[in-house]
Parts: C-alpha cells; sequence; structure tokens
C-alpha cells in the first residue's frame, strides 16, 4: 500500500507502489491507473473488495439431517472475507502487508495477510476445447503481432497454450512487454483476446466462452477418440449398420477391426484404411491435422479409405463414417464395384449421430492465472520469509486469490494456479515494469502466525473494516466495495 502523502495544491507526487515512482499530478492517475493524486493524496483509486458470505434471495436449503440446529453451511467460515483486491502493495518490500486482518471462527482466533502481489513471474495456461488444428507443438502464439507464449502439448478434446512468463514479460523488445502484459491482464479478467499461432490458427479466447477458431465458434469438445467412441457406442450400431468408421486427428476407430466389434460378432467387411495400423480397430496420422472431420485436414472422408477387399465386401454393404463431436456424419452404401455412395441416412443412425453430439460437453476456454509468491509478498506476511513457505507447504497457511481456491505446486517456493472465472470482476491490474499485479492472500490461526514471525503490531480486527470513520481515513478514494 502506497504511504498517504500530502503536499501543496497543484504538486505532484511521487508513487511508491511500483518500480515505476510516477509523478502523478493533482486530478490524475499513474501510469497503472491503480493510483491517484487526489487533492495531494495518493490513494489507490479502485475499491479495496471484501467477499460477503449470503445465501441468494429465494434460495432453499436440502437438509441431511432431521434433528439439531443446522444452519444449512457445508462449510465453516467466516461471513466476510478480506481480499487483497484494491488492498494496495508492499513496494519497495519492507513494509508489512496493507491489510493483516483477525477473526473468530468456531473459537478459533484466525489472520488473513492480504496483499496485491506485483508479478514479474507470472503466465495464463489456457485450455481450449477444440480438436481443431490450432498450430504445431511449441509454436509461437502472438497477440498483435508479438510473441506471447507458445503451443504446448495436446490434452483429451483440447488444445492448450503456454501464455507469458518472464521471458515474453522481460526479456524482448518493450512492445514485446507491453503487449504481453495488456494480453495477460485481459485473458485474466475474462475479456476476449484474439490470438494467432504461427503454422497454425486464428483464435479468440475468452475465460469461460466458447472458443472461435478462425471464425467459427465450437460447440462441443468431443465425445472421446475415435476408438472410445467405437466402444461407447459399438452396440447401439450393432444390427443397424455394417461398418463405422469414427474419423479421428488421434486415433481413427474401425468397427468391425475393433474389439468391441470382434465381441459382438461383427462380420469383417473388407474395409482398408490409409494411415499407420496401432492395434486392431485403431489407426493414427490417417490425415494431417486440420480444422477438418475430426480435427483432420479432410472434408472428404473417403480419402482416408483405399479399396475395399473383395474377398470380404460385398455390394449392399452398408457404412457410417463419423467424426468424434459428431458435427460431421455421412452414410454410404457399396454399389456393384464395391465403391461407396453416399445416400441418405437411416433414422436409427440419425439418433445415434444425436447421442454422439449429446454426449459432447460444451466447448469452453479455460484460463487458469499462474504466478510464483516471492520475496516483496512472502516479507509482508513475515520477517522470516522461508517460514511461510513452510507453513504453506505443511497446509497450516491456505493461500486464495481474490477469495478463489488456487492449487499451490509442489516443490520449492510459492506457485500457485487459480481459476480466473471463480475470481470477482476486475480482479487483476498491472503496473507497466512490466508486470501483472494480482491479490493474494494468505490465512491461518493467529498462534501460528506469530510463531512464524508475522507482524503482529500490524494485526487489526476484522471489525475494523466495517468502521466508516477508519475507511474515510484511509488512503482510498472510492473505499470498499463487496
Amino acid at each position: 500500500m502506497a504511504d498517504t502523502m500530502t503536499v501543496a495544491a497543484g504538486d505532484k507526487i511521487r508513487c511508491d507502489a511500483c518500480p515505476v515512482m510516477c509523478y502523478i499530478k493533482p486530478g490524475a492517475a499513474g501510469a497503472c491507473d491503480r493510483y491517484a493524486n487526489h487533492d495531494g493524496t495518493l490513494v489507490r483509486v479502485d475499491p479495496h473488495v471484501v467477499l460477503e458470505r449470503t445465501m441468494s434471495h429465494g434460495g432453499k436449503l436440502v437438509p441431511f439431517q432431521v434433528s439439531g440446529d443446522w444452519d444449512g453451511k457445508i462449510v465453516r467460515q467466516p461471513e466476510l472475507f478480506v481480499t487483497a483486491i484494491g488492498a494496495g502493495t508492499t513496494y519497495p518490500d519492507y513494509k508489512p502487508a496493507p491489510f493483516i486482518v483477525s477473526s473468530e471462527v468456531d473459537g478459533v482466533d484466525m489472520v488473513t495477510v492480504v496483499t496485491e502481489g506485483i508479478f514479474s513471474y507470472c503466465g495464463v495456461k489456457v485450455k481450449i476445447d477444440t480438436d481443431r488444428y490450432l498450430g504445431p507443438e511449441t509454436a509461437t502464439v502472438r497477440s498483435d503481432g508479438e510473441a506471447v507464449g507458445h503451443v504446448t502439448t495436446s490434452e483429451y478434446g483440447s488444445q492448450m497454450l503456454s501464455l507469458g512468463g518472464v521471458h515474453h514479460l522481460t526479456g524482448g523488445s518493450k512492445k514485446e512487454g507491453r503487449v504481453t502484459c495488456d494480453t495477460l491482464m485481459d485473458l485474466s479478467n475474462c475479456k476476449a483476446v484474439e490470438l494467432t499461432i504461427d503454422g497454425g490458427a486464428t483464435v479468440v479466447v475468452q475465460a469461460g466462452r466458447p472458443p472461435i477458431v478462425n471464425g467459427v465458434a465450437e460447440e462441443r469438445m468431443r465425445v472421446g477418440c475415435g476408438s472410445a467412441t467405437i466402444g461407447m457406442f459399438a452396440k447401439q450400431w450393432h444390427g443397424k449398420v455394417d461398418e463405422v468408421v469414427v474419423v479421428d486427428d488421434h486415433i481413427t476407430g474401425v468397427l468391425s477391426e475393433h474389439q468391441a466389434g470382434k465381441l459382438l460378432d461383427i462380420a469383417d467387411t473388407g474395409i482398408k484404411m490409409k494411415g499407420r495400423r496401432s492395434t486392431p480397430g485403431r489407426y493414427f496420422q490417417v490425415a494431417d491435422p486440420g480444422t477438418g472431420w475430426g480435427g483432420t485436414n479432410i472434408s472428404d472422408p473417403l480419402s482416408i479409405l483405399g479399396p475395399f477387399n473383395a474377398k470380404e465386401a460385398r455390394p449392399g454393404l452398408t457404412m457410417l463414417m463419423v467424426s468424434t463431436t459428431g458435427e460431421h456424419a455421412s452414410y454410404y452404401v457399396l454399389d456393384e464395384a464395391l465403391k461407396p455412395i453416399e445416400t441418405e441416412m437411416p433414422a436409427d443412425l440419425k439418433f445415434s449421430v444425436e447421442r454422439i453430439q449429446e454426449n459432447c460437453e460444451p466447448a469452453l476456454c479455460t484460463v487458469l492465472f499462474m504466478g510464483g509468491a516471492g520475496g516483496s509478498l512472502r516479507a509482508g506476511v513475515t520477517d522470516n520469509p522461508v517460514r511461510l513457505t513452510r507453513s504453506v507447504k505443511d497446509a497450516l497457511t491456505r493461500v486464495t486469490s481474490g477469495g478463489a481456491p488456487v492449487y499451490v505446486w509442489p516443490g520449492g517456493g510459492i506457485t500457485f494456479m487459480v481459476d480466473v472465472t471463480q475470481m470477482p470482476a476486475g480482479a487483476f491490474g498491472y503496473v507497466p515494469t512490466p508486470a501483472l499485479v494480482a491479490p493474494i492472500e494468505f490465512t491461518m490461526k493467529l498462534s501460528d502466525y506469530a510463531a512464524l514471525g508475522g507482524h503482529m503490531d500490524y494485526v487489526r480486527p476484522l471489525s475494523s473494516l466495517r468502521d466508516s470513520a477508519e475507511v474515510r481515513s484511509m488512503p482510498y478514494l472510492p473505499g470498499r466495495r463487496a
């Protein structure tokens, strides 16, 4: 939190909340838009956020016990939680955290230490639910033409991006750092960002919303790979069609060869697949990656087939070809030359395609902010920072970000990830060093806080934050927001 300063009217004041050290003229804000000169006093522009634990109007509780005085709460927690959003920072690192607040929970004295961390070492991990090809692994991801990250490994029905990091923020040109910072902040604040991938697609990403790949909004993620789809729906196809091919960029499935087909006594059809055969009924690399059928580059599914074997195939043999999302599907009947001829799909097979679609989950973008809580954060909690790290690892201290639960990585340091959609709106800011500003809270027993060398002289009761006179005396322009 910046120190309160009072100067003569009309004079600029110098902000000490980050290393930029802006000179701010009266009525103006600093480069970060977070601190301003208000009548000669340095103030935090955004309100300080607290979370009030209240039930929605009209909500109903279903008790799990008949007797007793249970109030409907599954987890006991304070009705008021002090977040770090709008709290201010500890820069230049030696100052205690802006708010060290004590409260009582079920008779236990607790303390929550909050600060807005300045993160140069941070980034976002983006999960994009789509089988469409976004770009080659390790390909550079760009925003406004600047490199901001790279494509990483694909996961089941999703493409993954790793964006940000200290090298993009500080290791490149000034524009690269600025664009990276803007991109990370917009994504973390759940805004839409357009990204382009070298050798791949253009994708619009927004946390909690469907991705838009090359101008087309995704609707669903795949039900499974081609092989899994065969296993899931084999019984529903049995007796209704002779052969099914589920086209997939990763593992294309063939019903008659698959173990599921064998156990259902489905006869061989003489089908010949292109690509690399793995185990029976499972084929790799039937086509190149792309935005067509099943995440491949094909628009004609017959292009992945060779000629049928005349010893096993017969005229009139029926075949369904379908993608892993059910978005693409065609029905064929072999003619006298054993050539597949597209024909209107029977109603019961249309139903099975619809069932595939029904079992696909909605395609969404997920954004996880990831940051390393370093010296300045920990020093704001205790004069012996390593004790805080040990307390977190020993599960004596709970870490949250804007009140949202986080995942703390094992190993050294306090490296955490948080789902940005679980955080209050506008939780992230920036400083033009460049770095992101993100809230972080540490909650523990008051006795544990004293044991790790906490700043006990700065502990204030939670009730003090409700005191309007004290709120007015704090260097915050808008006060508090719940």
